[in-house]
């Protein structure tokens, strides 16, 4: 492996282990020494990479819009909920896109970086105002406003789920996907849209076997 692969994966490795300490302790109560402590790093070692957990908390920020398992779909608006059920299936398996919405919810932290949610916003924007030009979404819809209100479904899904027993996050999405889509879709598209809460899974699987995926 060459010094720059080591690196990379370093560097990765370092920001999987402070998105875990976001997620279990705050951004507040994570610590420097705590990090290297767990990563088996030095204080140089890590600051080769970050040099503060101000810039540890901006590299879990800056992963956090992803369209991994994304795959181009006959249907823009079928693309448009594969990404919800994506992220609703990746999130509890992937520390990064956890503490990415702990940061954002965090006031300190929030405070200190912002969030994400405004580059969601734009990109499920992009998105549906292609599904309407096509006709998949009803006239009278406005794409920015449907992003906007559902980022903060989404979000609220979220938050409220990881505080219930017997509920998963791809299937509370599924439902609110369900609830939302009638009011969104036009009757020819929506009838054709698969919003099952394990679709996700085989599209990752998909996506990481041929390596490809939406950009």
């Amino acid at each position: 492996m060459s010094r720059q692969e080591r690196s990379i994966r370093t560097r990765a490795a370092i920001l999987e282990a402070a998105a875990r300490l976001f997620n279990e302790f705050g951004y507040e109560a994570t610590t420097i020494g705590v990090l290297t402590e767990r990563i088996g790093l030095t204080r140089g070692g890590l600051y080769f990479h970050f040099t503060s957990k101000e810039q540890l908390a901006r590299g879990v920020l800056d992963e956090a819009v992803t369209v991994e398992g994304l795959r181009p779909q006959a249907l823009k608006l079928q693309e448009w909920v594969d990404l919800a059920l994506l992220i609703a299936y990746r999130l509890p398996r992937e520390p990064i896109l956890g503490a990415a919405i702990q940061l954002s919810v965090d006031p300190t932290a929030r405070g200190l970086f912002g969030t994400r949610w405004p580059d969601w916003i734009a990109l499920q924007t992009e998105m549906l105002a292609e599904a309407k030009q096509r006709g998949e979404v009803l006239p009278h819809i406005d794409p920015a406003t449907l992003a906007r209100l559902f980022v903060g479904a989404w979000t609220g899904v979220q938050l409220v789920t990881g505080t219930l027993e017997n509920r998963t996050l791809p299937d509370e999405i599924s439902s609110l996907l369900d609830l939302l889509l009638p009011s969104v879709a036009s009757d020819a598209v929506r009838t054709t849209l698969d919003t099952s809460p394990s679709r996700a899974v085989h599209l990752l699987a998909q996506a990481r076997g041929s390596g490809d995926t939406c950009d």
